[in-house]
């Protein structure tokens, strides 16, 4: 029998179930009082393996570790580039 010690089999989240009802606008994010419309969200990677997963809203990127925990928030205007 071959297996792998290292390997995780725990399941990912669904991505669409949790966020694809923010999209239409009924549910908001609430980011220090103002409410956020969710503009999109997706997997991130550290270029081996699925790391975490990304939201989208009006003004924020937020990003999130494999558990579920927020990692870190940042604006969208500094990851715009010119």
């Amino acid at each position: 029998m071959l297996y792998f010690q290292h390997i995780s089999y725990k399941p990912m989240i669904n991505l669409d179930d949790r966020y694809h009802s923010y999209l239409s606008g009924g549910k908001k994010f609430t980011i220090d009082g103002v409410k956020e419309n969710v503009k999109g969200y997706g997997w991130t990677d550290n270029g081996k393996e699925i790391d975490g997963h990304y939201v989208i809203t009006d003004n924020y990127k937020l990003f999130y570790n494999l558990n579920e925990q927020f990692v870190s928030m940042k604006p969208l205007r500094e990851l715009e580039t010119v």
